[in-house]
This record gives C-alpha cells, sequence and structure tokens, in this order.
C-alpha cells in the first residue's frame, strides 16, 4: 500500500470517528431534550448547561449544529423543541440506553455504574450486539 493510500484510509478513519462523536452528541442533546420536555415541556439552554455541565456557549454551539441537522428548532419563547426526525432519534437513543442499562444491571453491575457505563456504551454497539443484549433479557428475566 503506498503512503498515500495509507493516508487517505487514516483520514477516512478519523472522519468516521468525528462523525460518530457528534452523532453522539445529537443523540444526547435530543434525548436531553425529550426527558425536559416531557417533564417540564420547555428545554431551556440553562437546563441543558446543568445536565450536561458545561459553559453557555458549549451548549449553543451544540444545539446550532444540532438544528442544522433538523434535529431541533427554536420556539418564539426561546425553548428548543424536536422535529419528527429528533423525535425519532431521541425514543431510539432512549431505548438503546433502556436496554443496555438492563442487561448491564442483570449481569450484576451496580446501578450507579451500570448508569455510568450505559451512558457512553449505548452509541457504539451494533444492532446485532444490541439484538443479544436484548435476547439474552428476555431469555433470563
Amino acid at each position: 500500500m503506498s503512503e498515500g493510500e495509507v493516508k487517505m484510509k487514516s483520514a477516512a478513519r478519523h472522519d468516521r470517528v468525528r462523525q460518530q462523536h457528534s452523532d453522539e452528541l445529537a443523540e444526547d442533546y435530543v434525548e436531553a431534550i425529550a426527558d425536559l420536555l416531557t417533564k417540564s415541556g420547555q428545554a431551556r439552554v440553562i437546563d441543558l448547561q446543568g445536565i450536561f455541565g458545561v459553559s453557555h456557549v458549549s451548549v449553543i454551539r451544540a444545539l446550532k449544529r444540532i438544528e442544522e441537522r433538523k434535529l431541533i428548532h427554536k420556539t418564539v419563547e426561546g425553548s428548543w423543541r424536536l422535529t419528527e426526525t429528533g423525535e425519532a432519534m431521541a425514543k431510539a437513543s432512549s431505548e438503546r440506553h433502556e436496554l443496555v442499562l438492563n442487561f448491564l444491571q442483570a449481569l450484576g453491575v451496580s446501578d450507579l455504574q451500570a448508569q455510568v457505563d450505559a451512558e457512553g456504551m449505548e452509541h457504539h454497539l451494533s444492532s446485532e450486539t444490541l439484538s443479544s443484549m436484548r435476547r439474552y433479557l428476555d431469555q433470563n428475566q
């Protein structure tokens, strides 16, 4: 393999990782917005700051990128709402999170650690792995 081919493969791998991180951030935000809307009827920047523990500027930047993907939109009152696509993403993310959490707890992982681990794992597991987890839970609960 030539040096140019190696560089192209490396660049493609890094592009894929950046896209995965972008998707993970979007999933976390739409899931948080969905939770806020369910609990209080509004999702404000200050609410998201509290959830993610980041600055106002960081939340604004993330929301702008997510809005560009047509997953959310801002209301005239200043709250954020999910588009249909955003709602579907939030639902799928929440379902994956619950599945991974339940699986880890079924293995005996403590509730707190299972919560922490599920938060990261939910974004990186294949559909095959998720199906296997679901099957395991169905057979062992």
